[in-house]
């Protein structure tokens, strides 16, 4: 009974195992239904002793693994070839051309560092072999593009990031910056991409630093040493994740990471985090500002984390992974796009693959370049992944802050394709607006108020404060007016120029304390002098309606003008009268015009009354016709009918000049009644402001200067036959002043850019020159000194009249007399030809009359002839 049931037992595990063969049997056969899986082989050159270049090959393989197994009817196998570079340019040289002379490969990933991007392109253009680099080249930022079509960076544009940094630097209003950067190729193949960018910025680069990787502790002290002299608080990093560690720590100990300062780093240099562990780098950090790529979290990203953590934790539990590095995931979708592009390439072309003869020569490189860089799909991070032009397509660079443990993200810069070296400038800065675009940022030291930017501000003790001289004179008090208030004892200031300049200062990005002290200008003390005491150091500004001379800034520093240059000529506007409308003409032009306009009305009537019935009548119609049809040509709105071809030629010759005529008097009358014109010459009087409102005008006979507004309008209104001026010769600003008051009775013209307006006055090598003539532009482009100006200046419509010709005359006879005779000589012809016609006719038909007549009388003396002899010759016969 046992054996039986051991018998039964056996015999049924014989069926499940026979059974089960089978199966396995039947679904190998039905899975892969005659399926022909070729082999194309694929370099991998990466630092293998390194965890940056472990985490790399682990990505690139999951990916391949990832790869089919979701597509695992595909008829290609990318098989990889990993060969070590050893974080050196030649190594990886000798790799590649083991790699295409050995195994015959038909791409490499790889390129870890910049020498070895360049080398390993220029080895795969020569075999014509695809590069997928994780380094860009080394080039300038007019280096000529498309030199090695073969190559393709899978990683971000590292040029890219220089349009945020220079942006951010515009967006915190910091107007100076030192640069870190490391003394290798990676570091100083970019900063003439800093530089370009930055100075489009307007902000100014006041310090290189070059800092070599080997450099011992000491040394970087020193360097950093050489820094805290400087009055930049805002420092720009770019340096490799193995030299930020030792920079940042020993920048902390030197108090550069305290309350005041602002650092911010290149991607490359955030990468330390992925790196150091250690929790003293951390702190040393806090407040950093840094770019990254941009990866979204996602699904897949996570779980290859996931498995990262997993792999090196059985491989190498000394090497843990808290987050997939950036260039780990772009290895893997570059992985992912190779396999694909793979497969198109060889069922596309149907070939098998075949052994090259020469490392120089691949059947199907070209094909598989132009498939890489067709290639879009989701990455790993949900983000659509293509490459052209040879270069990874960028969506966002984000911006993140160190605090705590880590990293925050406080906002996104958008990228744009033309973000590349071979479309530098950069020029597309501008995608932030403001900080409201960012989150809250701690800075270094806790505090989330923006830094400044400079060390000026970091102590009470180093505030500047500023004397600040103000020119006080008579008149023209919109631009400066002194005000003393007897019950408090204080003397205050205001006007346009005052408002300007405490704008100006209130945007600067540091504090400045400034005390206005009054300079009495008169007949003793000028301009000129208030100025020189800027530079005899008495005072430290001079804030007022001060020109900016070449004389003047041989002894100190003007800022950009705030105010309209140039001179202008004021002019009193002529009374208007009820014949002012015939003022364009001369009398003698009105009497000839209207001369003409009867003599054409008379010459088409002699012509067209014989045969017109519109021209003929009684006399007083006749009349009526003539004078109604040549004036109605003015308007072009004759209505009579011409039946001669001569009258029909004296119109059109009329009706041109007609419109000449017109034409010219609406010029003219508009000219007119647009300003007053006048002759400026020797014997007109020209008023002045000061010396320098005569700069550039010559041939003027200057009769005085005057001080005021009332003092303008009374001079002018007199004029220079009765003791006063024609016009006046000044500034523009005291120009558009006198024009808020008198906006309806006068008018400037002919300006002129003879002088170079006011300016804020400091001494020589100031760096407040720079910053206020910063604050000034920024002033003019929003709009803010048209507002000011609006408030101060116009208080109503301001009349001007741009003109830089001499003003129009009055139009004479002598101007179109060569008009008239075109038109009195057409007439006169046709006239001519109307009268000697008939006159032609009439002599024919007498002489035709006479002719006649005297055949008449011949034929008749004939025939008495031939009569008389007849009758002889019968009375003979008889």
């Amino acid at each position: 009974m046992e054996f039986q049931g051991k018998k039964q037992t056996i015999l049924c595990l014989s069926f499940v195992t026979l059974f089960g063969l089978l199966g396995l049997l039947c679904a190998e056969i039905d899975g892969s239904p005659n399926i022909v899986v070729e082999e194309v082989h694929v370099g991998v050159i990466l630092d293998m002793g390194s965890r940056e270049g472990k985490i790399i090959l682990s990505c690139i393989s999951t990916a391949l693994s990832d790869f089919y197994h979701l597509h695992n009817n595909y008829s290609t196998r990318v098989i990889l070839h990993t060969r070590d570079s050893k974080g050196k340019a030649l190594h990886a040289l000798s790799a590649g051309l083991n790699l295409l002379d050995k195994i015959k490969v038909e791409a490499i990933i790889g390129a870890q560092t910049r020498m070895e991007a360049n080398l390993l392109a220029q080895l795969g253009e020569e075999a014509k072999v695809p590069v997928l680099s994780l380094s860009g080249l080394r080039t300038s930022p007019f280096g000529a593009p498309g030199e090695y079509p073969f190559f393709v960076e899978i990683t971000q544009d590292e040029t890219s990031q220089v349009t945020a940094i220079s942006g951010l630097l515009e967006m915190f209003k910091w107007r100076d910056v030192i640069l870190l950067y490391e003394n290798t190729d990676y570091g100083r193949d970019i900063i003439p991409f800093f530089i370009n960018s930055i100075e489009e910025a307007n902000v100014t680069i006041v310090y290189k630093s070059c800092i070599a990787a080997s450099s011992a502790d000491e040394q970087i002290i020193e360097e950093l040493r050489n820094l805290t002299k400087l009055k930049t608080a805002v420092f720009v990093v770019h340096v490799s994740h193995f030299l930020v560690p030792r920079l940042f720590l020993n920048a902390k100990k030197l108090g550069l990471l305290s309350e005041g300062y602002a650092w911010i780093m290149t991607s490359t240099s955030m990468n330390f985090l992925h790196f150091s562990m250690d929790p003293s780098v951390i702190e040393s950090t806090q407040g950093v500002l840094g770019l990254k790529s941009y990866t979204p979290a996602s699904t897949r990203l996570h779980n290859l984390t996931s498995r990262l953590r997993r792999i090196f934790y059985m491989q190498d539990p000394n090497i843990e992974v808290s987050a997939v590095i950036p260039d780990g995931i772009w290895a893997y979708d570059a992985t992912w796009a190779l396999a694909q592009a793979v497969e198109r390439t060889w069922t596309s072309t149907g070939l098998n693959l075949v052994n090259l003869n020469n490392i120089t020569s691949s059947k199907h490189g070209l094909l598989l370049l132009q498939e890489i860089l067709q290639t879009r799909f989701k990455g790993l991070s949900g983000e659509e992944i293509q490459y052209p032009n040879g270069k990874l397509v960028s969506t966002a660079i984000e911006i993140v802050n160190v605090i705590g443990k880590g990293e925050r993200r406080v906002g996104l810069w958008p990228c744009e394709e033309k973000h590349t070296r071979d479309s530098y400038p950069l020029n597309s800065r501008r995608n932030l607006l403001s900080t409201n675009d960012l989150e809250t940022i701690i800075w270094p030291g806790g505090s989330s108020t923006i830094p400044r930017g400079s060390k000026m501000q970091l102590s009470n003790s180093s505030k500047i404060k500023l004397r600040v001289g103000v020119p006080v004179r008579i008149g023209f008090n919109e631009l400066v007016h002194m005000k003393h208030d007897n019950q408090t004892n204080r003397t205050y200031f205001t006007g346009f120029c005052i408002d300007v300049f405490e704008a100006a200062i209130r945007a600067l990005p540091y504090e400045v304390d400034y005390t206005f002290i009054p300079f009495r200008i008169g007949i003793n003390e000028s301009y000129d002098d208030i100025v020189y005491q800027v530079f005899l150091q008495t005072f430290d500004a001079v804030v007022g309606d001060t020109t900016i001379t070449s004389e003047r800034s041989q002894n100190v520093c003007f800022t950009i003008p705030y105010t309209d240059i140039g001179v202008g000529m004021l002019v009193s506007n002529e009374n208007e009268d009820m014949w002012f409308f015939l003022k364009p003409l001369s009398a003698d032009l009105w009497i000839t015009t209207a001369v003409f306009f009867i003599l054409t009305g008379f010459v088409v009537w002699v012509i067209e009354r014989p045969v017109n019935p519109e021209f003929q009548g009684t006399h007083s119609q006749q009349i009526g016709t003539i004078l109604c049809y040549a004036f109605s040509t003015l308007v072009y709105a004759h209505r009579e009918k011409l039946l001669n071809n001569l009258a029909k030629f004296v119109v059109i010759i009329w009706v041109f000049a007609v419109l000449i005529l017109t034409s010219s008097y609406t010029a003219t009358l508009t000219s007119i009644m647009t300003v007053n014109q006048i002759q400026v010459n020797s014997r007109v009087n020209i008023g002045y402001h000061s010396l320098i409102s005569r700069q550039g005008v010559a041939n003027i006979k200057f009769k005085s200067s005057y001080k005021t507004v009332e003092e303008y309008a009374l001079a002018l209104s007199r004029g220079s036959k009765h003791g006063g001026v024609s016009a006046i010769v000044d500034e523009v600003p005291y120009i558009k002043i006198f024009l808020g008051h008198y906006p309806t009775g006068y008018s400037m013209i002919n300006p002129e850019s003879t002088t170079n307006g006011f300016g804020f006055v400091f001494p020589k090598g100031s760096n407040l020159v720079h910053d206020m003539s910063m604050q000034i532009q920024q002033m003019r482009e929003e709009g803010k000194l048209i507002e000011m100006e609006k408030v101060w200046f116009h208080k109503g419509t301001i009349p001007m009249f741009d003109n830089t010709n001499s003003d129009p005359n009055t139009l004479n006879f002598h101007t179109f007399r060569g008009l008239f005779l075109i038109t009195g000589v057409s007439s006169a012809f046709a006239l001519f030809i109307f009268i000697i016609f008939p006159l032609k006719e009439k002599w024919y038909a007498v002489k035709k009359f006479r002719f006649r007549y005297r055949v008449r009388e011949k034929l008749q003396r004939v025939r008495k002839f031939f009569s008389h002899k007849v009758s002889n010759e019968n009375e003979e016969n008889q």
